[in-house]
C-alpha cells in the first residue's frame, strides 16, 4: 500500500513536471495568414500563409462561444473528461466498422489535433496507436484550453483553408468572434469530410452531406438548448458559403502598407468600407472622364479630424493597372505642393501681427534677391486685401509675406510639423512659399487638418481605436487657425462661382511645370486631400489645381454629403482673443473720418497691427481754378481725397485702377509719413560676384510730394533718387552695412544688410 502511494505520488510528482516544464506553445513553427478588416469588422484582405494555406491563428477567447460548444458536441462531447483517448469512443468506431453499420470517428479532439501537428497517418493500427500515443503526450503537457484552441485553427475546412479563423472570414466574409449561432452550426460539421461538405458544395452547390450532417448537429444542439427549438426547421440552417475565390482584396493600397510592418495576425484598419468604395468609384470614373486631356491617374486621402483617423485612401486611379504604375501608393509619394501652403504663410503672419483679415498687400512685380516669381495668369491686381489674395492664390502677396516672416518661417513651421526629407532652408529660399519643396499627401492632410484642430498638429492614425492626442504640439494659434479656415470658405467653387454652401474650406495647387494638381481641404468633420498627376512626373498642361484637381475634390465632397457619409458641420467656437473690427475697405486701417467705405476683418488681440488709415484726407478746393484752398469760403469746397504713397499710385496704375489726381496746392495736409526701404530685402545675403560684380539696387517709397530721398551706408552717402526710383551702389567689400534712407525733413528709415563675395 505505501509502495502504491509513492508510486503515485511519483507520477504526480512527474505529471506537474511535464505541465511545468518550459514547452514550446502549440503554435509555434506553424505558418499563418494575416487578416486586415474594416473598421466595422468586414474584412479586406486575408493572406496566404507561407504554406499556401489560408490559416488564421485565432485565440480561444475570440473565437465565438457558439462555435466553441457545437464543436464538442459534434467531435469530442467528453473532451474534458478523458486523457486524450477515448476508449469508449474508440470500441464504438471499431464494432461499427467491422458490422458494417455506419462509421463513426473514434478519434478524440487531441488526436485528431496529434494527427495534423505530427503529420500521422491513422489508417493502419499502427498508426491509430501511434496517434494515441501522442495524443496522450500532448494531454501530459498542455493544459485543455491550449489543445481545444490548436484543435480549432488547425482542423480542415475544406481546400486550403485551415481553422475556424480563416474559414470565418472566407466563408462569411467575418472574424470568428462575430460569427452567428446558425453559421456556427454550418462550420461545426465541416471538419469531419471537408471535401464532400465544401469542396463539393462550391462545385454543384450545396449537398445532401453538409445538410444531413448539419441536421444532426442541430438535433444535439436542441436536445442542450430547447430554447433554439426554431433551428428544427433546417430552411433556418441554410446559409450560402462564400467561395475562396470570392475573397475580397479592398482598400489595397492601405492594405499593403498595413501588411508590410510587423504586427498581430488580425488588424482592424481605421477603413471606412462604404466611404472607401464612394471615393474609388469617384475617383476612378473621373479619370476615365477626363482622358482625353491626359488625365490618366489621381489619388485621395479621407481622414476624421475628430480622430485622426484615415476613413478612405486610394492610392491610385487602378490598382491593377501596369501602365500607370497601379499598385504605386501616391499617398506615401512625395511631391510639390503648389500653392497648397500659402494658407500657412498667412496663418503665420496673422499669429506674427503682420496682417489682419482686410490687410492691404501688393500683388505687383517685384524681385526678392533675383527670386522674380510671377502669377500663374501673368497678370497683377495691384493693391488687394489679404483675404482675397489667399483666395485668388495670388504669388507675389504670399512671397511678400513669406520674406516678412520673423521666426518661425514657414521653413520653421513645415520643419516643426514633421515634414521630412527638407533641405536646408537656404536650399529654397523664398521659393519655398510657391511649393519649392517636397511633400506627402499624409503630411499636407496633417496641416490642413492643424486649421481645423485650433492649430495643433496631430498624428495621421491607420488603425480602429486611434485618438486625436490632447497634448498634441500647437503650431499656430487658434485664432491665426480660425481666421484662415473663415478665408478659405469664401474660395468659391469653379462650377458656380460662389462659396460652397454648407462651407467648405479649400485651396487649390499647381507644382512647377505643370506635373502634380493638387486640391486640400475642410468640410464637415472631414479634410480630403486630392491628387492629379503622374507617377513618373511626366508634365501636362491640364495638370492645374482649379482644372484637374477641384472638380475631383468637389465630386468626392458632394458625393460623401449626398450618401450621409460625413456628419456635418463642426461647431467651431471662436477663440477668445478673435475680434471683429471696423476697417477702411480701401486701407485695411481703422477708419479716419473721411474714410467713405468701411467693412469689418478679424483682429487677433494684442498681435493684429493697429493704426488709423491715412489715406482719405478731405481738403478745401477752390472752385475757378481747381487746386487748393488754403481757407474756407464761398468760392471753396470740401472733398475727400485718396493720398497714396508713390508706390501704391503706381501700383492703382499699372493694374488699370487710375486714381483721381489730388488738387495742386501747398497748404494742403503735408504728407504724414516718412521713407520706407523696400529694396534690398530684410533678412536676405546678397551674394556679389568677385569678377564683375553687380550693383546692388537701392529702392524707397515716400509720401507724394516727399522730393529727393539720401542714402547713406554708416555715415557715408551714396546717393540721392527720388521714392520708387532705384539707385545703384556697389559696396567696396564684404560684411554687414546699416543702410539709411533720409527725407528733405530728416525723416528716415534704416535697414542692416549683409553682403558675400563668392570667387
Amino acid at each position: 500500500m505505501r509502495r502504491a502511494a509513492v508510486v503515485l505520488a511519483l507520477l504526480a510528482v512527474l505529471l506537474t513536471a511535464l505541465r511545468l516544464a518550459p514547452k514550446p506553445p502549440l503554435a509555434a513553427h506553424i505558418p499563418g495568414s494575416r487578416s486586415v478588416l474594416a473598421v466595422d469588422g468586414r474584412l479586406l484582405r486575408l493572406t496566404l500563409a507561407a504554406d499556401e494555406q489560408y490559416r488564421l491563428w485565432t485565440p480561444l477567447q475570440n473565437i465565438a462561444p457558439p462555435l466553441r460548444e457545437a464543436v464538442l458536441l459534434y467531435e469530442d462531447r467528453w473532451f474534458y473528461w478523458h486523457p486524450g483517448v477515448n476508449p469508449w469512443a474508440l470500441a464504438r468506431s471499431a464494432v461499427a466498422t467491422l458490422s458494417g453499420d455506419r462509421r463513426y470517428g473514434g478519434s478524440t479532439i487531441t488526436m485528431q489535433l496529434a494527427r495534423r501537428l505530427y503529420g500521422i497517418d491513422s489508417r493502419s493500427v499502427s498508426g491509430k496507436l501511434y496517434q494515441a500515443a501522442a495524443a496522450l503526450w500532448l494531454e501530459l503537457r498542455y493544459p485543455k484550453r491550449d489543445i481545444l484552441e490548436a484543435y480549432l485553427n488547425l482542423a480542415p475546412y475544406g481546400g486550403n483553408v485551415e481553422g475556424a479563423g480563416a474559414a470565418s472570414l472566407v466563408y462569411f466574409h467575418k472574424p470568428a468572434s462575430a460569427l452567428s449561432l446558425p453559421e456556427a452550426l454550418n462550420l461545426a460539421v465541416i471538419p469531419q469530410n471537408p471535401r464532400k461538405r465544401v469542396d463539393a458544395q462550391a462545385e454543384h452547390g450545396e449537398g445532401r452531406e453538409l445538410a444531413a450532417a448539419r441536421r444532426r448537429l442541430a438535433g444535439l444542439w436542441i436536445a442542450h438548448h430547447p430554447a433554439d427549438a426554431r433551428l428544427a426547421a433546417d430552411a433556418n440552417l441554410r446559409l450560402p458559403l462564400d467561395r475562396r475565390r470570392d475573397l475580397p482584396f479592398l482598400a489595397p493600397h492601405l492594405v499593403d502598407a498595413l501588411l508590410r510592418t510587423p504586427g498581430p495576425v488580425e488588424i482592424r484598419s481605421s477603413i471606412d468600407l462604404r466611404a472607401q468604395a464612394l471615393v474609388e468609384r469617384i475617383l476612378a470614373d473621373y479619370v476615365k472622364a477626363r482622358a482625353d486631356v491626359g488625365i490618366a491617374n489621381a489619388s485621395a486621402l479621407l481622414v476624421d479630424l475628430s480622430t485622426m483617423q484615415v476613413k478612405a485612401l486610394v492610392g491610385s486611379a487602378d490598382y491593377h493597372d501596369e501602365s500607370i504604375a497601379g499598385q504605386v501608393n501616391g499617398v506615401f509619394g512625395r511631391r510639390s505642393p503648389g500653392s497648397t501652403l500659402k494658407p500657412f504663410i498667412y496663418a503665420l503672419a496673422l499669429d506674427q501681427g503682420l496682417i489682419h483679415s482686410a490687410s492691404i498687400l501688393r500683388d505687383a512685380p517685384g524681385n526678392f534677391g533675383g527670386f522674380a516669381p510671377e502669377n500663374f495668369d501673368g497678370r497683377y491686381a495691384g493693391p488687394i486685401p489679404a483675404s482675397e489674395a489667399l483666395i485668388r492664390s495670388r504669388n507675389l502677396p504670399a512671397v511678400s509675406l513669406a520674406a516678412r516672416l520673423n521666426r518661425p518661417s514657414l521653413y520653421d513651421f513645415l520643419r516643426l510639423a514633421g515634414v521630412q526629407k527638407l533641405a536646408p532652408e537656404s536650399h529654397y529660399g523664398l521659393a519655398l512659399a510657391l511649393g519649392g519643396t517636397e511633400l506627402s499627401m499624409e503630411e499636407l492632410a496633417q496641416l490642413y487638418a492643424a486649421l481645423a484642430n485650433q492649430g495643433r498638429w496631430q498624428e495621421l492614425h491607420y488603425l480602429a481605436g486611434g485618438k486625436a492626442s490632447e497634448t498634441a504640439p500647437a503650431l499656430l494659434s487658434p485664432e491665426a487657425a480660425y481666421i484662415v479656415l473663415d478665408m478659405l470658405r469664401q474660395t468659391p467653387r469653379p462650377d458656380s462661382y460662389a462659396p460652397a454652401r454648407p462651407a467648405i474650406a479649400w485651396k487649390t495647387g499647381t507644382s512647377w511645370g505643370f506635373r502634380d494638381a493638387w486640391t486640400a481641404g475642410i468640410f464637415g468633420r472631414h479634410v480630403l486631400v486630392v491628387w492629379v498627376g503622374n507617377f513618373d512626373g511626366a508634365s501636362n498642361p491640364a495638370f492645374v489645381g482649379i482644372d484637374a484637381a477641384a472638380p475631383l475634390f468637389l465630386r468626392i465632397v458632394d458625393a460623401l454629403r449626398a450618401e450621409k457619409l460625413d456628419p456635418g458641420e463642426r461647431a467651431y467656437t471662436m477663440p477668445a482673443n478673435l475680434r471683429r473690427v471696423e476697417v477702411c475697405s480701401a486701407s485695411g486701417d481703422l477708419p479716419n473720418a473721411a474714410c467713405p467705405a468701411r467693412s469689418t476683418a478679424w483682429f487677433i488681440a494684442g498681435k493684429s497691427p493697429i493704426r488709423q488709415s491715412t489715406v482719405h484726407r478731405a481738403v478745401l478746393v477752390d472752385n475757378r481754378s481747381g487746386k487748393l484752398a488754403c481757407n474756407p469760403g464761398p468760392d471753396a469746397r470740401e472733398e475727400v481725397f485718396e493720398y497714396w504713397s508713390s508706390d501704391m499710385r503706381a501700383l492703382f496704375k499699372k493694374a488699370g485702377m487710375p486714381l483721381r489726381e489730388p488738387p495742386d496746392g501747398d497748404c494742403g495736409a503735408p504728407a504724414e509719413g516718412g521713407p520706407r526701404i523696400v529694396a534690398p530685402l530684410r533678412g536676405v545675403s546678397h551674394v556679389r560676384r568677385a569678377q564683375r560684380p553687380q550693383p546692388l539696387l537701392l529702392r524707397a517709397e515716400a509720401e507724394d510730394g516727399a522730393g529727393r530721398l539720401f542714402w547713406f551706408a554708416g555715415d557715408a552717402l551714396i546717393g540721392q533718387a527720388r521714392p520708387g526710383e532705384s539707385l545703384s551702389w556697389n559696396p567696396a567689400q564684404a560684411g554687414r552695412y546699416l543702410l539709411r534712407v533720409v527725407d528733405a525733413n530728416g525723416r528716415s528709415d534704416s535697414r542692416e544688410v549683409d553682403i558675400e563675395v563668392a570667387q
